[in-house]
């Protein structure tokens, strides 16, 4: 009986708490993540999210006029159909979904629109189960979207880094199979789970979403689902994407009631091994009304791994102890040798990046001193050694491609726990100030980049903008960043024509002996092949971000897909260096290719990033494992060799057909100047 009573405390705790002015957090703090009593869910639901006195400004007009209208109320009727409720009961649901519904989409305002399968009717069934009168449920049902439906389609590249961070294995097999979160998750994300599971498992799923007050923990929850199924997606490999996503997605189906304390727990382990600034930046934009795409989704769109910030890396490695479940750093610093003597953290290791392509051997034995001096650090309790892989550039993207290079090779190795520092050292040594001399080791000011340039910079504002020794100085910079451009630019060409890792001096920088053809005469076909990249690393040079920083060319992109020489074009997707991906369409004309790129900020406007005569194309490759990425490689005869020159790297669904045509009309081309020859 006493523990029976005992049981009973924080039940009564509650009920007295819900009488007076109560919230999220002190509702988890009496039930401690345990699903509440049903005759006290709903004030517990209002009391967490905040609408308790709320409902005076909702008012229902029962004007059912929106241009959607006969779709919502099909959709409100075929899920009503569906309940086992009686005949009085379904007629009262109905008009109480259609109702809810109507007023929410109306009040979003006349750019909003209700859509079929947007799970609105999914997330509102369980609220109607509480059998509230209609304007608190629609006060709590707007509630929940606002606060925990996200908004923004970024969320998707968002739950995908999340699934990179902890399981890249996996990650890496979704993303081969091209199975991205939207394909199985997007039920999971628009009703919290209300569309997959039954309503017992969705009412104590929700008891603790809504105690704990965290949007973001939907994110974990949905890891848990794909992480614990990862054997049997895994034993999937031979399947078709479609039935793998659909496998995928039916997961949550299978929850029952008393799985719930331990699937959120699960959740919460992972939530707790996640870095979090990711939230700071994404919260407002991922969560509440759509306002369209900002700077941080975009980044988070195309972002190689996790994003780490520099406040929580700087207060991460400050800390002498950390809570169990607490991500621990270990920082790489991979900036060039002499920038990193010149000053960085305490507890940075040193990897230079520059070594992956020049000396891959010397590169391969210091990546093992890094995970042998990471095993060192952890058992030696030490604040710098961690299971979580941080990794450090420069700050500037022309100088980090290596690093992002690093960074990829570690993740397709299948690396745990790899994140990146957003900014680099240049950020590291804006946030620390006047601390700078103070807090790294061996600062060095006269060789510190940051402060060099920092220094200019300052010579410039006082000495004014017209200033000769000024202009010389910002001269001899930018010659200095062509030139540093030019050279990561030939060593990548290098590495991707000579992989064999033999010095670049002696291959005089040419294609392998495969590729040796002899001189071209005007008869003769052109240096065109489709080949299978069997040995060729997954290494893609960035053309347009090493070449001078020219403005685009912005046009429209219906106007050109319409233009009469456009003899073909594909839908596809852009692939450089750094791994980000941009949607482009490839573009084939009798005499040229052009890759027009998808501008995020006006509608049917695009940059044109590629503009290459058919005749400059040398080779176009691909792989056996992944036939639809394609590799135009660009070059010129010189003796009797082929020089590769450049190359650009897409992702096309229709591969075959767009290289048959570009094949086509080189050959049509050859055979045209052939003819003009004769003529002549």
């Amino acid at each position: 009986m006493a523990g029976e009573e005992d049981d009973q405390t924080w039940v009564r705790e509650l009920e007295t708490a819900l009488s007076e002015e109560c919230n999220s957090s002190m509702v988890y703090g009496i039930c401690q993540g345990q699903s509440v009593p049903e005759e006290l869910r709903a004030e517990v639901w209002k009391a967490c999210l905040g609408v308790k006195d709320c409902t005076k400004h909702i008012i229902f007009d029962e004007i059912f006029d929106l241009p959607e209208q006969n779709t919502l109320r099909e959709d409100c009727q075929q899920f009503v159909d569906k309940l086992g409720n009686e005949d009085e009961d379904k007629v009262s649901v109905l008009c109480d979904l259609e109702s809810i519904l109507t007023h929410h989409r109306r009040s979003l305002g006349p750019l909003a629109h209700y859509t079929r399968g947007n799970g609105w009717v999914e997330l509102l069934l369980p609220l109607i189960a509480l059998k509230l009168p209609r304007d608190q449920t629609c006060a709590l049902f707007q509630a929940v979207v606002k606060k925990y439906i996200p908004c923004n389609k970024n969320i998707f590249h968002l739950f995908r880094l999340l699934l990179l961070y902890h399981d890249p294995q996996l990650c890496n097999f979704l993303d081969t199979r091209r199975i991205t979160p939207d394909k199985y998750a997007t039920p999971w994300f628009q009703s919290l789970f209300a569309a997959t599971c039954s309503l017992p498992v969705v009412t104590a799923m929700w008891d603790l979403y809504f105690q704990k007050d965290d949007c973001f923990f939907l994110m974990f929850l949905g890891l848990v689902m794909v992480v614990n199924a990862r054997e049997q997606i895994l034993e999937m490999g031979q399947e078709e994407k479609d039935k793998i996503a659909a496998a995928v997605g039916t997961l949550p189906c299978g929850l029952e009631p008393e799985d719930v304390e331990d699937f959120c727990s699960l959740a919460q382990y992972y939530c707790n091994r996640t870095p979090t600034s990711f939230r700071e930046e994404l919260e407002t934009s991922l969560f509440g009304l759509p306002e369209g795409e900002g700077e941080s989704d975009s980044k988070i769109a195309q972002a190689l791994c996790l994003p780490v910030s520099v406040a929580e890396l700087i207060e991460n490695t400050s800390l002498l102890e950390l809570t169990e479940d607490t991500p621990r750093f270990f920082l790489v610093d991979c900036r060039p040798a002499d920038q990193y003597n010149a000053g960085h953290l305490a507890t940075a290791f040193h990897l230079d990046c520059n070594l992956m392509l020049q000396e891959p051997v010397g590169f391969a034995t210091a990546v093992q001193g890094l995970l042998s001096c990471q095993r060192q650090a952890i058992a030696a309790g030490s604040n710098a050694g961690g299971e979580h892989l941080c990794f450090l550039g420069c700050g500037r993207l022309d100088d980090d491609q290596y690093t992002h290079m690093v960074v990829a090779s570690f993740l397709q190795k299948h690396t745990q726990y790899i994140s990146l520092l957003t900014g680099g050292y240049q950020a590291i040594h804006q946030y620390l100030g006047e601390r700078v001399n103070a807090t790294l080791v061996d600062h060095n000011p006269s060789c510190c980049h940051e402060c060099c340039v920092s220094n200019s910079l300052e010579m410039s504002h006082q000495n004014g903008s017209t200033s000769s020794s000024s202009s010389d100085l910002f001269g001899k910079i930018g010659a200095a960043m062509k030139l540093k451009s030019a050279e990561v630019k030939d060593k990548l060409l290098e590495y991707i024509v000579n992989p064999s890792g033999g010095n670049p001096a002696a291959s005089d920088r040419h294609v392998s002996a495969s590729d040796k053809l002899g001189k071209r005469y005007r008869n003769m076909a052109p240096v065109f092949s489709i080949d299978d990249e069997l040995d060729t690393p997954d290494i893609e040079t960035e053309n347009h971000v090493l070449e001078d920083m020219a403005t685009l060319e912005t046009v429209s992109l219906s106007a050109w897909l319409k233009k009469p020489e456009v003899v073909a074009s594909f839908k596809c997707q852009e692939v450089n260096l750094s791994g980000y991906m941009y949607e482009s369409h490839l573009l084939v004309t009798p005499t040229h290719v052009y890759v027009l790129r998808e501008t995020a900020k006006k509608k049917d406007s695009a940059q044109i990033v590629v503009k290459r005569p058919l005749s400059n194309i040398a080779k176009i490759t691909c792989k056996k494992k992944q036939p639809d990425l394609i590799t135009f490689k660009y070059g010129r005869q010189q003796g009797d060799n082929l020089v590769i020159s450049d190359m650009d790297r897409f992702l096309i669904p229709q591969a075959a057909q767009a290289t048959r045509i570009i094949s086509d009309q080189i050959l049509k081309n050859l055979q045209d100047s052939t003819k003009d020859g004769v003529n002549t």
